[in-house]
This record gives structure tokens, sequence and C-alpha cells, in this order.
């Protein structure tokens, strides 16, 4: 099983998306009860533009238990999958579960935005994205204006006279 794992993971390093897809699908039928062969499923269906036959694998391997940094990963794929697919709910509450897991993590703070647009809670993805901005920029520039864009993250609507 491994050493099958393995080379369906290089395949898509590869950029040999449908032939790493073949092998995981035969895999998860071989091993349904296996996690991270679920999660790689997933994640080679997402790949391959084909977002709501990912949602079932990224769900069985999230149900199935993950390591800490495949089930990082998943739930980030989860969540961004619901979005494409228009489910914003789903998205949003799989968002909220990661970055109760993962306060750190700006990749699901950020696609968690986009959710939060979608929901026209632009005030707040416009917040959480200034936030992420300057905790993470090397940008000088902005540096120079952290305290600045920080203040003002979370009071866009506000007018000041």
């Amino acid at each position: 099983m491994e050493k099958e794992l393995n080379r369906a993971i290089d395949l898509r390093k590869n950029r040999n998306f449908k032939e790493s897809n073949k092998l995981l699908i035969k895999l998860v039928q071989d091993f349904p009860d296996a996690a991270s062969i679920n999660y790689q499923c997933a994640w080679s269906f997402d790949l391959l533009g084909e977002e709501s036959k990912a949602v079932p694998f990224y769900e069985n391997a999230i149900n199935l238990g993950l390591s800490s940094k495949e089930l990082n990963g998943a739930l980030l794929g989860l969540g961004s999958t619901y979005r494409s697919l228009g489910e914003y709910e789903k998205s949003k509450n799989t968002f909220l579960k990661g970055i109760e897991l993962f306060p750190d993590n700006k990749a699901i703070q950020t696609f968690y935005a986009m959710t939060l647009y979608n929901l026209n809670e632009h005030s707040s993805a416009m917040e959480l994205l200034l936030n992420c901005l300057t905790d993470t920029t090397r940008d000088d520039e902005i540096l120079g204006y952290k305290n600045a864009i920080d203040f003002y993250s979370n009071k866009l609507d506000e007018i000041w006279k």
C-alpha cells in the first residue's frame, strides 16, 4: 500500500494527474478506511478540476482521522472545494474548524476570506486579508504602514471627521 501511495504522489509531483488519480481510486477501493489515501484521492480530483468528486474523499479522510499536517491540508482543500461549488456555509464552517485547529495558518485564513466575500461579508473578508498581509509581508513599504493598516482593517466603513 505505502509503495503504491508514494508512486501516486510522485506521479502528481510530475504533473501526471490523471494517472495519479487512477491509482488513488484503486487504492481507495482496496483500502477504504485509510485516511491518507482518501485525502490524496480527494486532492487528485481537485487537481483535475473535478471538485464535486473530491468532496466525499475529503470528508472520509477527515472522519477517519489524519495526521495534523494532512488534516491541515484536508480542511483547506475541503473548505476551498465547498466554496468553488457554491456551498458557502459548508465552506465557512470548514474553514472555522481549520482556523480553530490551526490558528497560525494564513493560507486557511486567506481562503476563508474568499468565502466571506462570497457570503457578502466584505468587511470581515477585508479585515482578515489585511491582517494576513501585514502579518506575512516582507515588503518594507507595507511594513512602514503596518500600524495604520492594522488599525483601519476593521474600520473600513468609518468616516473620520
